[in-house]
């Protein structure tokens, strides 16, 4: 039985409860077809290659998985409440600093390659394919995708702390994902460039005048140190993790490069920023924050930052400094979004179908 299924139709009463409990707190000053509707009212623009500059008038739709959409970063988007949207994304601060014509963000929480062209069965609700928002017409396409690929993220983050103990100073967890002296966690990290490459594929035929920019992964792990109070993970296992991201993010920037797409390197601007950083971090940890982040998902000033990276990479300038596009989709209210968390907490990433 598919692992990943499991746990989401484990977890699909108690969201059904939570969703219920929220109605009073919901906003919806915006009719929750308003992104929708941005298809249906914009009209045709120019379209141009990849390779050359973005039109005045962009139309921008953006992909992708919970990296993308910003679980738990305020405030959560109910179109649908099951793919922990943020309307501060680095999509939302993109569109913005570009000044675009239409918006839309269709990234989901969870999502894997396959999420792309099937849709995505949620706790509540289903997230329709999302390759299925691209227009012709289209002019900017953003991807985030790959980690949730045979439960790369996943299982590094449920996994890794529950067999600390077993050797805290060792790699209890590198040993455990080593199969027959296979390291079957860098293998699927290197196998992820196929799928992403077929993804950005399709973009291409669904939207062939679309420039495409494929953002890797902000950096998890510090290069050295621990700082387990965040990440529990044995101290041998932080040095095997950061490489796995590593070859994650080389596959995706390879898959990018071999597909007429642009890469933007998040990594590398974020060195100093990682989980361990204190204050300058711009990942959480393992700690949900109501307000803030899912355990090992972006804050909004990361989400800022790889809006400003992607910006500089398409146009080759700083992105000037924007609130957030306002998409018009209905919201929970801080104190809807609270409650949720509290209904929430102690369950471990991997059930809530975050990887």
């Amino acid at each position: 039985m598919n692992t990943r299924a499991t746990l989401l139709r484990r977890t699909a009463v108690t969201l059904a409860a939570v969703v219920v409990a929220m109605v009073p707190s919901v906003n919806y000053s915006a009719s929750p077809s308003a992104v929708a509707d941005q298809h249906r009212n914009a009209t045709t623009a120019p379209a141009v290659a990849a390779t050359q500059p973005l039109p005045a008038r962009i139309d921008y739709v953006a992909l992708g998985d919970s990296f993308t959409a910003g679980p738990f970063s305020p405030l959560q988007r109910t179109d649908p409440l099951g793919c922990f949207r943020s309307t501060r994304n680095y999509p939302a601060f993109l569109a913005s600093a570009l000044g675009v014509r239409t918006y839309v963000d269709v990234s989901c929480s969870a999502a894997e390659t396959a999420d792309m062209t099937s849709p995505q069965t949620l706790p509540i609700g289903t997230n329709p394919a999302q390759l299925d928002s691209l227009r012709r017409t289209t002019d900017l396409v953003t991807l985030g995708i790959g980690g949730n690929d045979f439960g790369l993220f996943g299982d590094l983050t449920s996994r890794c702390p529950e067999v600390r103990e077993s050797d805290p100073t060792g790699s209890p967890c590198k040993q455990e994902f080593t199969v027959d002296g296979v390291d079957t966690k860098m293998r699927d990290a290197a196998a992820i460039e196929g799928r992403v490459a077929a993804v950005i594929a399709k973009i291409h035929k669904r939207s062939p005048n679309a420039t495409v920019a494929v953002v890797g992964y902000l950096r998890l792990l510090p290069p050295t140190g621990t700082c387990v109070d965040e990440v529990p993970f044995a101290d041998g296992d932080y040095a095997w993790a950061d490489a796995v991201e590593r070859r994650l993010n080389a596959s995706i920037r390879n898959a990018a490069e071999s597909s007429d797409a642009s890469y933007v390197n998040t990594f590398g601007v974020s060195k100093g920023h990682d989980v361990c950083a204190g204050e300058r971090a711009w990942v959480n940890g393992q700690t949900l924050k109501p307000l803030e982040a899912f355990p090992y998902h972006p804050f909004a000033v990361g989400m800022q930052a790889v809006a400003a990276k992607t910006h500089r990479t398409l146009t080759g300038d700083p992105a000037r400094a924007a609130n957030p596009y306002d998409s018009g989709a209905a919201t929970l209210t801080k104190a809807g979004q609270r409650q949720l968390a509290t209904l929430i907490t102690g369950r471990a990433p991997a059930r809530l179908g975050f990887r």
